[in-house]
């Protein structure tokens, strides 16, 4: 099952908030769910998924390994504890949330001990998050591409990572594109503001079929039922070369999410 173009994020949603929107994302017709450990709400994930009726077949859930659990013998273990938080036997889709912070824990040992873990049957597919292309190499080298599901990076109109993009399209390798709408920054943007009123949609559904249509899975976000609605839309949204070339053209290299401590160095 390769990884859907469309799915609900959870980054920043804690408690009844975060049952709420996977609740709505779910009634709405998402069926991909993404977190992660260090979001702290897989439980609530879990609960909204157990409740929802959907069936388990239907659904693609994706979680992180937080970087403290890189190592061989707290990987397997924490993905353990991540699944009974989920109230799921299985993921569809383990990551590894960040590059290990000054290669702690080298890259053969986490990759090796995630693909234990699909083996062992806790996760259909395995993959990355925040990888350069130099990362990707080693990872290639160590695991092969086709075990490489995703590359889950910031990709936004205003960062747009033409060279990791051309790099894991050479390779083989998806890209899903988190923080797509740059935490709201779009909707402030006259030239996707043009572009949306041409179409009749959205600045929100600009970006997100601007990232699909470049062959990108998305993960928004909302706490709002009527987002999580609009935004679906986007799947339906036919932008044409005209459209992609102004987009293109706002990429300014705008990164959002930098933590210190955690930053490779990037392409």
């Amino acid at each position: 099952m390769s990884t859907p173009a469309f799915g609900v994020g959870t980054f920043r949603l804690k408690d009844q908030v975060v049952i709420d929107s996977v609740r709505n994302a779910l009634e709405l017709g998402y069926r991909l769910v993404d977190t992660a450990q260090i979001y702290e709400n897989e439980a609530e994930v879990g609960r909204a998924i157990a409740e929802s009726g959907v069936p388990r077949k239907d659904l693609f859930v994706t979680t992180k390994i937080w970087v403290d659990n890189f190592s061989r013998d707290k990987l397997v273990p924490s993905l353990i504890e991540s699944l009974a938080r989920l109230r799921l036997d299985h993921v569809d889709l383990t990551l590894l949330h960040w590059p290990s912070p000054g290669g702690a824990v080298p890259l053969a040992e986490s990759l090796n001990a995630l693909a234990e873990a699909k083996s062992q049957g806790l996760t259909k597919a395995i993959g990355v998050s925040n990888f350069t292309i130099d990362l990707l190499r080693q990872s290639i080298a160590i695991v092969g591409a086709d075990h490489i599901a995703t590359n889950q990076v910031e990709l936004h109109p205003f960062l747009q990572n033409r060279k990791l993009a051309e790099f894991a399209a050479g390779a083989g390798i998806h890209l899903t594109s988190y923080m797509t709408l740059a935490v709201g920054r779009v909707m402030q943007d006259p030239v996707l503001q043009q572009i949306a009123e041409r179409h009749d949609a959205t600045v929100a559904q600009v970006a997100l079929a601007w990232a699909m249509k470049l062959g990108h899975a998305v993960i928004p976000s909302s706490t709002k039922r009527e987002n999580l609605a609009s935004n679906l839309k986007a799947l339906d949204l036919a932008l044409d070369d005209s459209d992609m070339q102004a987009i293109a053209r706002l990429d300014r290299g705008q990164r959002l999410a930098a933590p210190a401590r955690l930053q490779p160095e990037w392409d």
